[in-house]
């Protein structure tokens, strides 16, 4: 019978990495000596993360979802998604700017034959009293007036730059040119795909000594090129209860802050659901299964699961994920 299931990271080494998924997550990425992600629960191909509790362990998440199917994921995301898992959860520490950039969308990328698109949220662990990040532009533009701002080397005149505290979130639909700034740490909930099209990379060198590549040619059918009003994603505390995020076809969010004996009733959502520990700690029991989760620790409850307790110690806030 299946169970809540943990799983280990896998790290990624970065040019604008640094210490904080280890003092700040008690994450061990050694032997790395700087890290900009570690991927937390992954399905991507070559970067599955292995499960690290129960009778389980040893297996990765492809080779229990191949084995599992409907019963890891729901029979509905399962129809659509197959034995690729559809959602991707990392934690990003950015000590200086990533580079700008934007990913397709599921037509797109189709058309590209690279799989699917990518929409991702994000949502701030901490952050530097000067943080700052991209998130789409500051005016109405154009793919001709783009171009000619690339051309002159001013496109950072037109990004809509937004000032970043702890608890803050941005829902990142594929299409929007986005970039973290120094001194932010994240959770990020994405579609799975590893897509990326870099579009400026604030004229600084690689590892070996060279511009890194761009794909401007690539990008500029990704880009939707409409303004917004508010980019940022406005929500209330509320103790308790579930705060919603983020809600697209390819993954809900919602944020628990939970501080008294909680019950949640999952057996009519037909999807596997993600915690995502941001802070605090606390145990989550099922049947006869009971697990800690502390901050910086991610626990998949596969869809068979019918109701859970969440005991915090004294308090946990944690980011909920399903599919809708």
């Amino acid at each position: 019978m299946l169970y809540p299931l943990k799983f280990a990271p896998v790290f990624k080494e970065k040019i604008w990495g640094g210490t904080k998924l280890k003092t700040s997550l008690n994450l061990d990425f050694s032997p790395l000596s700087s890290c900009g992600e570690a991927w937390m629960l992954s399905g991507v191909a070559d970067n599955q993360t292995m499960i690290v509790n129960g009778f389980l362990a040893g297996n990765d998440l492809n080779e229990i979802l191949e084995i599992y199917m409907d019963e890891l994921v729901g029979e509905r995301v399962y129809e659509k998604s197959g034995n690729e898992f559809p959602v991707l959860v990392k934690f990003i520490d950015a000590s200086d700017w990533l580079s700008v950039q934007v990913h397709p969308g599921d037509a797109l990328a189709a058309s590209r034959g690279i799989g699917s698109g990518k929409t991702e949220m994000w949502y701030v662990l901490d952050a530097a009293p000067d943080a700052q990040l991209i998130s789409g532009f500051n005016r109405e533009t154009d793919a001709v007036q783009y171009l000619d701002y690339m051309k002159q080397n001013r496109l950072k005149e037109i990004l809509n730059v937004e000032k970043v505290e702890k608890g803050d979130a941005f829902f990142i639909p594929s299409g929007r040119v986005h970039a973290l700034g120094p001194g932010i740490l994240i959770a990020e909930i994405q579609q799975t795909s590893d897509t990326t099209y870099r579009i400026y990379d604030w004229d600084r060198m690689g590892t070996d000594g060279k511009p890194r590549e761009l794909h401007n040619e690539l990008a500029v059918d990704a880009i939707d090129f409409s303004h917004v009003d508010s980019y940022r994603t406005q929500y209330e505390h509320l103790p308790n209860q579930p705060v919603n995020l983020a809600l697209s076809p390819y993954f809900t969010v919602n944020l628990l802050e939970i501080g008294e004996l909680t019950r949640k009733d999952y057996s009519a959502l037909d999807s596997f659901v993600i915690y995502i520990c941001v802070a605090g700690k606390g145990e989550i029991t099922e049947d006869d299964h009971r697990i800690t989760l502390t901050a910086g620790e991610v626990l998949l409850l596969p869809a068979v699961t019918d109701e859970i307790f969440l005991h915090p110690d004294p308090n946990i806030r944690i980011l909920e994920v399903y599919v809708p």
